[in-house]
C-alpha cells in the first residue's frame, strides 16, 4: 500500500504534473496498479478478481455512506453504501488508497490525490466534489466531506466523513441531502478558521502555524479542536477588542488597505 505523504520524490511521477506535492505524486503512482485491476474487472467481470460486482444496476440510486481512514497504517473502512457506490458487494473488497484513486475519473484523480495528501499532512477537514467510475463503468458525481478522526486523547489520527452521490440529483433533493450531512462539519470548520485568524493577527503567523498552535493546545488540554476554537473565539469577542492604540492602527489599515498594491 502506498504511504502518504512520502518523504522523497517518486521516480514514477507524471512529468505533466510538476506542481503536485510529493505525497500526491506518490499516491498517483501507487494507484496505477489498482487502476489496471479495476479496468480489467470492468472489461472482464469473470476474470476471478477478488473484488466482484454484485451485478445489480442502480441507476439514480441516492447513496449516502460513511468512511474512515487511519493515517498511521493507511487503513480504510467503507460503509456498505460506499462499497456499493464503487460497484462492489459489501464484504467482497478491501478498500485501499490505491483502489480508491483507481476509481476516480482520470480528469479528477490528481486533484483528489492532492486533497488527500494535504489532509494527511495537515489533519484539516476537507470537502471535495469529483467523479468516480464504478466497477461497471458508470460515472457518479460525488461530494466527499471529511472531518478529523480523533483517538481517546483527542489527537487527530485520521479522517472520517461521508460520500454523497449527486448523480441525477442536482436539484432540490440534493440541497436537502447537503443540509442534513454538512452543517456540523461546516460549522466546525468555520469556527476553527475564525480561531486561526485570531492567532494569525495576534502572533503574526501564517495559517499553517496558527493551526499548529491550536492543534498543540487541543492535545495538551485534551480538548476537542472545535470546542477549543469556539471557546477562544467567544472569549475574544467577550473581551471587547484590543487596546486603543491597536484599534487606531487597525482603523487606518481598514480605511486604506484598498490603496495597497495587490502583491502585499
Amino acid at each position: 500500500m502506498t504511504t502518504l505523504p512520502a518523504g522523497s520524490d517518486s521516480n514514477g511521477a507524471d512529468p505533466k504534473t510538476p506542481q503536485q506535492s510529493t505525497g500526491a505524486r506518490n499516491l498517483l503512482a501507487g494507484a496505477a496498479a489498482d487502476d489496471r485491476v479495476a479496468k480489467r474487472a470492468v472489461e472482464e467481470p469473470g476474470n476471478g478478481s477478488r473484488a466482484k460486482s454484485d451485478g445489480r444496476a442502480r441507476p439514480g440510486l441516492e447513496t449516502i455512506g460513511s468512511f474512515r481512514f487511519w493515517f498511521a497504517d493507511q487503513r480504510w473502512e467503507w460503509s456498505d453504501q460506499v462499497t456499493r457506490l464503487h460497484g462492489y458487494a459489501p464484504g467482497t473488497v478491501e478498500p485501499t488508497t490505491e483502489l480508491l484513486l483507481a476509481h476516480k475519473h482520470p480528469d479528477d484523480r490528481a486533484t483528489v490525490a492532492e486533497t488527500l495528501a494535504t489532509a494527511v499532512r495537515t489533519g484539516e477537514p476537507f470537502c471535495s466534489r469529483h467523479r468516480i467510475i464504478d466497477l461497471a463503468g458508470r460515472v457518479h458525481h460525488v461530494l466527499v466531506v471529511g472531518d478529523r478522526l480523533h483517538d481517546s486523547t483527542g489527537a487527530t489520527v485520521g479522517t472520517t466523513g461521508y460520500y454523497v452521490d449527486l448523480t441525477g440529483r442536482l436539484n432540490e433533493n440534493r440541497q436537502e441531502v447537503l443540509k442534513e450531512t454538512l452543517p456540523e462539519v461546516v460549522a466546525a470548520r468555520e469556527v476553527i478558521e475564525q480561531a486561526k485568524g485570531i492567532l494569525m493577527f495576534v502572533y503574526g503567523v501564517d495559517a499553517e502555524q496558527a493551526f499548529g498552535v491550536l492543534q498543540w493546545r487541543s492535545q495538551e488540554t485534551n480538548t476537542k479542536l472545535r470546542d477549543l476554537a469556539a471557546k477562544l473565539v467567544a472569549a475574544v469577542v467577550a473581551s471587547g477588542g484590543g487596546p486603543v492604540r491597536q484599534r487606531t492602527q487597525f482603523d487606518h489599515l481598514l480605511l486604506t488597505v484598498h490603496e495597497r498594491p495587490d502583491s502585499i
